[in-house]
């Protein structure tokens, strides 16, 4: 009376035993690739002031930095440049800002 199913319809909703429940890797801070033209744009407007011997291996350090690891360690080297003395306090807070502005969680 209280079990109104038959047997045939019955799912089985048991896991399996070699089955391990699947974990997502935890999400990290990430530049916004639908963005990405957009930030290269604004970065190259950023460090236009700078020498073009520079200009290029900055943009392509943190344009890697901030796609493949991560916005922090996209900001550890941006300070670390300006600790180098390559890039000013100034130059510094405005990437800072910029890779805050175009990250997301992926």
């Amino acid at each position: 009376m209280y079990n109104n199913r038959r047997p045939s319809d019955r799912r089985n909703y048991r896991r399996r035993y070699d089955e391990k429940p699947q974990h997502q890797p935890k999400k990290v801070k990430k530049l916004d690739m639908r963005k990405s033209e957009e930030f290269n744009y604004m970065l190259s407007k950023i460090i236009d002031e700078l020498p073009d011997s520079i200009r290029g291996s900055l943009a392509g350090g943190i344009y890697a930095a901030a796609s493949r690891h991560g916005i922090v360690e996209a900001k550890n080297f941006v300070s670390k440049k300006h600790d180098e003395g390559i890039i000013t306090e100034k130059v510094q807070k405005q990437i800072i800002f910029l890779l805050n502005d175009y990250s997301t969680y992926r």
